[in-house]
């Protein structure tokens, strides 16, 4: 956008000056509509040319990014790290061995082979999952796919430290993604995710944090869709803190116009990915909750506010969520009246799994009764995914039982450490201070002309070109032209404008 800074019209300046003056600038200004016209026509046969590329690749992703997002079904998100997994055993006294993952991942695989199909549509593995077997020696993905659910691929690297910012983070694994990428679609994985976490507190989000994640993002989503593998987008904000329902919502919404701004920015066919978004709630210390109506209220006005109807499907994280709120706000969210473009379903793994966990307790004999829980689950997410769920109707053994964990807990231990912020004070920001323009108060004691609004409108139309008007007069104040600013082109969309020295 052109910052056009103000000034006054010199007395001094005589009406045969005055008029040469408006001359030069209207020649100035032609020219300049000239550039930015080109400028944009070939911005505009770049996109079309990317566009066209490779429509069969486009279908694929489209194709699949719609079967995961089928009415009634949703993902189950198995994809926790050692460590993390490590702690789940923990609760119910397994030991962390790679024999008893793989004993619960084989359970979850394994269950009701003719119905779970029906609520779960795709599942999210972890690297060492991927390349499991069954005991007897079906892989795990050839189960997945008899029960006619998505193999999908964790690919994040998880969480570094952001240095300079206040305890924010960013998420490492860009590297090598391509190469990951292509061969974990040739091991039958469909889809992948990449967990970006942000956090609410009283400075934060930081805009740093906010667009290197979200930039981040972006890579991963353009990579995998080279590689043929449909992208879940997860800016994931932490519910951390005592920040109330409003706040959550602002930042959400600051948060997802950044992340579809840079989707746009790397050419990411929007049709090929799904978003995973937490619900707009309170912080976990807000001493104000909220009832399921209002954070579906809140989530979905953030939501049409940020993200295009041409994204498929929106699949939620639980974000510490009990099996039961996970549930019941889902079908509030699909109960809201508005007029929804996107499908709404879930994307859970702790509120798919902790009355899993529960029942199995590691015990073989117990199977049964871990897959009985599951499909409990699935089924009351995928009613809830239509907003047909009843609250309550579907009793599980850890429905109502907290799946909250603080950020250490939520982040993963990376190198620096993590200082939790479940404890710290998170204010509610209402507004945010425009920051003055350095250069105003040095350009505005400079003698200008002034130029006819109307004449310059018909001269360069995109107006939204301009930032700054005089709402108070009928005309533009321009700078003369020994202060005329040169051009430096930066984007279609941004110019910058350096001064000219008189």
């Amino acid at each position: 956008m052109v910052a056009l800074f103000m000034g006054r019209t010199s007395s001094s300046v005589d009406k045969d000056e005055a008029t040469i003056h408006k001359m030069f600038l209207v020649v100035v200004i032609l020219k300049l509509n000239k550039r930015l016209t080109a400028r944009r026509n070939l911005h505009k046969m770049v996109a079309e040319k990317y566009d066209k590329a490779v429509p069969e690749k486009k279908e694929e992703l489209k194709k699949i990014a719609q079967q995961i997002v089928a009415p009634g079904r949703g993902i189950l998100a198995a994809d926790e790290s050692t460590a993390t997994i490590g702690k789940r055993l923990k609760d119910i006294n397994v030991e962390n061995t790679e024999e008893n993952r793989k004993a619960y991942r084989q359970l979850l695989f394994t269950a009701a082979k003719d119905t779970i199909g029906q609520h779960i549509s795709g599942v999210i593995l972890f690297h060492e999952t991927l390349y499991q077997k069954a005991e007897d020696g079906t892989p795990f993905v050839e189960l997945l796919k008899q029960r006619g659910i998505l193999p999908g691929i964790k690919v994040d690297k998880g969480v570094v430290p952001l240095f300079g910012t206040d305890d924010e983070c960013t998420t490492q694994g860009l590297d090598d993604l391509q190469a990951r990428c292509i061969q974990y679609k040739k091991d039958g994985c469909q889809f992948a995710k990449w967990r970006c976490v942000l956090k609410i507190k009283k400075d934060c989000p930081s805009k740093l944090a906010i667009l290197e994640n979200a930039n981040v993002l972006a890579r991963y989503a353009s990579i995998c869709q080279s590689a043929r593998i449909v992208p879940i987008v997860e800016p994931e904000i932490l519910p951390d803190g005592d920040h109330d329902l409003a706040r959550c919502q602002q930042v959400t919404e600051e948060v997802l116009a950044a992340v579809y701004k840079a989707l746009s920015d790397h050419h990411v066919y929007l049709e090929g990915t799904l978003l995973k978004p937490n619900m707009v709630t309170p912080g976990q210390s807000c001493p104000k909750k909220a009832s399921p109506q209002e954070i579906a209220a809140a989530t979905v006005t953030a939501l049409l506010r940020t993200v295009p109807p041409a994204v498929p499907g929106i699949t939620f994280l639980s974000g510490g969520q009990s099996e039961e709120e996970a549930s019941v706000n889902l079908d509030a969210i699909n109960k809201f009246p508005a007029n929804k473009p996107w499908a709404l379903t879930f994307s859970y793994g702790r509120a798919l799994q902790a009355s899993v966990l529960r029942a199995w307790g590691g015990k073989k004999e117990q199977i049964a009764a871990g897959q009985e829980e599951l499909l409990k689950r699935a089924k009351a997410n995928g009613l809830a995914s239509q907003g047909n769920y009843a609250a309550g109707s579907i009793v599980s053994k850890a429905a109502n039982a907290s799946l909250y964990a603080n950020s250490e807990s939520a982040l993963g231990k990376y190198a620096g450490g993590v200082t939790g912020a479940a404890g710290d004070a998170a204010l509610f920001v209402a507004n945010h201070a425009r920051r003055e323009d350095p250069h105003q108060a040095d350009i505005t004691e400079n003698p200008t002309v002034e130029v006819d609004r109307d004449a310059i409108l018909n001269l360069w139309s995109p107006s939204r070109y301009f930032r700054t008007w005089n709402t108070n007069s009928p005309k533009m104040q321009f700078l003369t032209y020994g202060q005329l600013p040169t051009v430096l082109y930066t984007s279609v969309d941004m110019l910058v404008f350096n001064s000219i020295s008189n």
